[in-house]
């Protein structure tokens, strides 16, 4: 295998050719919600602080793959990023890197603490873009999925006008539930007749103690777009890049458009630009691989005989394990308790 990856092609190659451009990073295992499909009940044992990624680690880290290895694309997730007290440092620490090629700064965010004064920070500090978690638009729904005081769900919904208002792109992420949701299909799709939002739904995935087992609440892409079809139509197609996760569309005359996210149904597998580095320091190769073959970058960045070129060249090196498909349905239920709970893998 070659070691001279980002002096040829300047970017990251895993050993199936697709190029890495897009760096998710876990700021935390934290989360002020306890929804149903990511995180068990009981909680889960966090990492001691001493052994999270500090924000100059996470800044060193980033500067490196965007200096040398063309990424261009950055996604703070969680857990709840937003609990983490350095979020606007962070962030303005990565917008110091546009001249270097950062062309986007995203956040995955419950929206709970995104108030319009926060926003307007984080808008100010370089965030473009914001994927809002939004399960229902129904408060006493939002308190069974959620496992917390339906007031929170008001909080939700005005950071979405928070977003908006201060200027970032808003996306809004719902994970859909036969029997549970999905019943309000039509209603999340017409959020997009007014508002310059992406709505986007997305499959039910199994992790390790989300509840998948007990019941058939999975509700795949076709079935969604048969069901909003029937209520409006014909549809228009929004083509896009080969890497994007979501089939996207657009009702006639609406202001924004929705999407829909067939990891399980249709995996996008083939198109995958994703490293993703969790709270803890590290790599995962997918967010479904085991944890036995996660790459402990923690361990490397904090060893101080490690050059920068050495630290590519193992992230490089890992990537070349990344395989070719999470290989649907089947793979996905041998490995869901083998893997940790969607909150602490920045799922």
């Amino acid at each position: 295998m070659s070691r001279t990856f980002g002096r040829r092609l300047g970017t990251l190659v895993d050993s199936h050719g697709r190029p890495h451009d897009y760096l998710r990073i876990s700021l935390t295992e934290k989360c002020n919600l306890r929804c149903r499909y990511c995180m068990p009940i009981e909680g889960v044992k966090l990492t001691p602080s001493d052994q999270l990624l500090s924000a100059q680690e996470l800044y060193r880290f980033s500067s490196l793959l965007v200096k040398n290895a063309g990424v261009s694309k950055i996604r703070l997730t969680g857990g709840e990023p937003l609990v983490r007290k350095e979020i606007q440092e962070i962030i303005s620490d990565l917008n110091s890197l546009r001249e270097d090629g950062v062309k986007q700064i995203g956040i995955t965010t419950n929206g709970v603490s995104l108030s319009r004064r926060k926003a307007k920070r984080l808008k100010e500090a370089g965030l473009d873009t914001a994927n809002i978690s939004l399960d229902t638009l129904e408060p006493m729904k939002a308190e069974f999925i959620t496992r917390r005081p339906k007031e929170m769900h008001f909080s939700v919904m005005k950071a979405i006008e928070n977003s908006i208002d201060a200027g970032i792109t808003t996306k809004i992420n719902c994970v859909l539930q036969r029997g549970l949701n999905d019943d309000e299909i039509i209603d999340f799709v017409k959020l997009s007749k007014d508002l310059p939002i992406t709505v986007r739904f997305i499959e039910f995935m199994p992790f390790n103690g989300n509840e998948w087992a007990k019941g058939k609440r999975f509700i795949s892409l076709r079935e969604i777009l048969r069901i909003v079809t029937a209520e409006f139509g014909e549809i228009e197609h929004q083509r896009g890049e080969r890497s994007d996760v979501a089939k996207n569309y657009r009702v006639p005359g609406f202001a924004g458009n929705f999407g829909i996210i067939g990891s399980m149904s249709q995996p996008f597998c083939s198109g995958c630009n994703r490293i993703r580095l969790t709270a803890d320091g590290m790599i995962k190769n997918c967010l479904f691989s085991n944890e036995t073959d996660d790459l402990d970058l923690r361990k490397y960045l904090r060893d101080s005989s490690i050059s920068d070129d050495e630290l590519l060249t193992i992230v490089q090196d890992h990537l070349q394990h990344k395989k070719a498909s999470h290989g649907g349905m089947e793979f996905l239920e041998k490995t869901r308790d083998q893997n940790r709970a969607m909150t602490s893998i920045g799922g």
